[in-house]
Parts: C-alpha cells; sequence; structure tokens
C-alpha cells in the first residue's frame, strides 16, 4: 500500500509525523507521502521539516515517509517558480491542487500544474481531454481520490485519463487517523471510479516504480 497525498499539523492535518507514520505502519503500507497545504508564504517552513522529520524516522520504520508538497491555491502563473523551488528544497513529491468541484479553484490550474511538471494532479475535477493528454504526455498522475467532496468526480477522472492513457493514482488526502485509506479501501475507491481489477493492478505497480524510481 502506498499513499502519495495526506497532510499533518505542518498545515491543517491532525497528527505529527511520527504519529502519521504510525498511523499507516499498522496498516502495513510501504511509503507514504506528506504534502502538506503551501504557498509562496510556507513553502521553504513546511519541506525542511518533512525532509528532517523523514530522515528521523526512516531508520526506525518500516514504512518509507517521503517528503512532499501540495501547491494550493496559488495562481496558476505561479505554478513553474514554486515547483521549481520546492524540488530544491528537497521536495520528492509535488501534488498540484487541481480543479476540484469543492473549493473555487482558479480555472487553467490543471493545465499550470502539469505545465510547471507537478508529480500529482491531485482531485482535478472535471479534467478535459486536453489536459488529460498532457498529463499521459509528461508522466504525470491523475488522482482517484478517497476523501469526500473530491471523490464526487473520480468517474470522470478515471474515464479522461483511460482515454488519453494517462496514469492514475489512489490516495486518502488524509488529514486525520480517521482517514488512511485501508488496502481494501483503496480497491474500492479505484473500481468505484469504473476501473477494471486489471487497471487497479496496473494503478499500484505505477505507483509502486515512482517510489523506486525517486529513491534511485
Amino acid at each position: 500500500m502506498i499513499d502519495l497525498h495526506t497532510h499533518s499539523l505542518f498545515s491543517d492535518g491532525e497528527l505529527v509525523p511520527a504519529e502519521h507514520l504510525r498511523r499507516v505502519e499498522v496498516l502495513d503500507y510501504q511509503a507514504i507521502a506528506i504534502t502538506d497545504h503551501a504557498d509562496s508564504s510556507n513553502l521553504d517552513w513546511i519541506i525542511p521539516r518533512i525532509v528532517k522529520v523523514a530522515a528521523d524516522l526512516n531508520r526506525h520504520s518500516k514504512t518509507q515517509l517521503i517528503p512532499g508538497i501540495e501547491l494550493t491555491h496559488v495562481p496558476p502563473e505561479m505554478f513553474a517558480e514554486l515547483v521549481t523551488e520546492a524540488r530544491e528544497l528537497g521536495a520528492k513529491v509535488v501534488v498540484g491542487h487541481g480543479e476540484t468541484v469543492t473549493e473555487p479553484v482558479k480555472p487553467g490550474t490543471n493545465r499550470a500544474a502539469l505545465l510547471a511538471g507537478v508529480d500529482i494532479l491531485a482531485h482535478p475535477g472535471f479534467i478535459s481531454k486536453e489536459d488529460a493528454e498532457l498529463a499521459a504526455e509528461r508522466g504525470i498522475f491523475l488522482e482517484l481520490s478517497g476523501r469526500k467532496g473530491h471523490s464526487i468526480t473520480n468517474g470522470h477522472v478515471a474515464k479522461m485519463a483511460e482515454a488519453a492513457g494517462a496514469m492514475l493514482c489512489v490516495d486518502a488526502d488524509a488529514h486525520g487517523p480517521g482517514d488512511f485509506l485501508t488496502a481494501e479501501m483503496a480497491k474500492t475507491v479505484a473500481l468505484g471510479a469504473g476501473l477494471s481489477m486489471e487497471a487497479y493492478i496496473t494503478l499500484r505497480k505505477n505507483m509502486a516504480a515512482f517510489v523506486d524510481r525517486i529513491n534511485s
């Protein structure tokens, strides 16, 4: 089990990273990324702390903690510079907060995040065919969300990804201890979005390959 989009108390989550990691270690996770919400005001504060605590905790846990960030409600024009800064600060997973239908995300955010080279476009709402094709071209994951509200358009995202040949991931977008997905629930999210079992197995393999790549 791998999850590439979760939040700690460094943004709007509930847990310190140590408890966050322990909660999923007992669920037999292989890896989890902490990707707290950020813009230009706090990017340089959050990422170094996640990098440090990941280095500390990974010496003692069978589950790998991956330092990341979620660029959230930033103007589309700022995505490129913030993705570059995030990577320079040590983020191994950069998530773009996509155009979810439950929040007033600025139109054009999906495309800006994809053009900037995020790793994951989270809850991209009614993503266009053209943007799904761009995600496929650039090897960027489109997210099927396990979070209430954001999950409303999972079926549309899965359909667009399949048509474009884009990779999918399933993430909890967890903010508290009750949000983490079990392996069975992650499968339910994927199948509920319309994926076949074969497509879900491919999804899991692609997520594992991504983790292997960022560790190499």
